[in-house]
């Protein structure tokens, strides 16, 4: 069989272990779809796939059992679930345009979790309609709030929601509910001075920790959603990391400005001759250097007057040679 690989890839399936057999990997941003979704994937699973469908760890459908023979009629049947979920598209009936930039996942953020300081999904599907359809390899996460149940540390970009604690005296019964909650729950930021609460700016991470626990209501989230940017965290062979900040305090335009800034700067650097015509972006870095990527991704951005954008960036990690 005589089939063009890069092209299948590149059409989001993936080259599986049994010949002339492959798999329809669905996007699905933020990780948030309706019930009509898993009915199509259904279909398409019984009718040219095994009947089997991989939850992946992106947060998508992966369709297996599919003949390479029948990718044009899977991608008809993708057409629905592509303009449910609002994905972008080049030509309508083809499927994924492109694969090379991964799915934005995201954990249920604050559309069901108390502890959510914002809606990750739209967030998500916001830079979904950025950056996508794009053949650089590129990991980004979105996590709700500092606990991070979606590992953003672990990607390219990662999202960490925050808060600005907004405190009301006057409604402190000074219970001590917001003190005890950041001490065990969180990095102690705040005490009680003279029967009041003080919060050390420094050291908040924005959690809202003292927001879920105070049962007063002397302390609410802030209307301005901040967030958290980490950077080039990664697993994989030769060294793997978590991402290190970036960005503290940043708005939602920065943040999407960044990363289209990033990829301008991987286009202009990225080895050519990489295997598979691809090079982490975090490679790149390592590579060119910090200080010329800072110079990239900052262009054209202006910051929140609270935004604190880390002078430089120390990684550390297992390194393998």
């Amino acid at each position: 069989m005589d089939i063009n690989t890069k092209k299948i890839k590149k059409n989001a399936y993936r080259i599986s272990k049994e010949r002339g057999i492959t798999a329809s990997r669905v996007r699905v941003p933020g990780g948030k779809c309706n019930a009509e979704v898993l009915g199509m994937v259904k279909e398409i699973a019984d009718k040219y796939g095994n009947g089997n469908v991989h939850l992946t760890t992106r947060q998508g459908f992966e369709i297996e059992g599919i003949s390479l023979d029948d990718i044009d009629k899977v991608n008809e049947m993708l057409q629905p679930i592509i303009e449910n979920l609002g994905t972008n598209q080049i030509n309508p009936n083809t499927g994924y345009p492109s694969s090379g930039t991964r799915n934005v996942s995201a954990c249920i953020g604050n559309r069901v979790c108390p502890f959510g300081n914002y809606n990750t999904a739209e967030f998500a599907r916001r830079i979904e309609d950025a950056i996508f359809p794009n053949d650089l390899h590129f990991k980004i996460a979105l996590t709700g709030c500092a606990n991070d149940c979606i590992k953003a540390r672990m990607h390219d970009f990662g999202i960490i929601g925050m808060t600005l604690p907004q405190y009301d005296p006057t409604r402190c019964v000074t219970c001590g509910a917001c003190v005890k909650g950041c001490d065990k729950l969180s990095v102690k930021a705040l005490s009680k001075e003279n029967e009041k609460v003080v919060r050390n700016e420094e050291k908040c991470v924005g959690c809202g920790v003292c927001v879920t626990k105070c049962p007063t209501r002397a302390f609410t989230r802030s209307k301005q959603k901040y967030y958290r940017l980490t950077i080039m965290g990664r697993t994989g062979k030769r060294n793997p990391r978590l991402g290190e900040d970036f960005m503290v305090w940043v708005d939602e335009d920065t943040i999407i400005k960044v990363i289209l800034n990033t990829y301008k700067f991987v286009e202009k650097y990225i080895d050519r001759n990489a295997p598979g015509g691809k090079e982490h972006v975090g490679y790149i870095i390592d590579r060119v250097g910090f200080t010329e990527f800072k110079k990239w991704a900052l262009e054209g951005v202006e910051l929140l007057p609270e935004t604190i954008v880390k002078e430089h960036v120390y990684w550390s990690g297992i390194h393998y040679r």
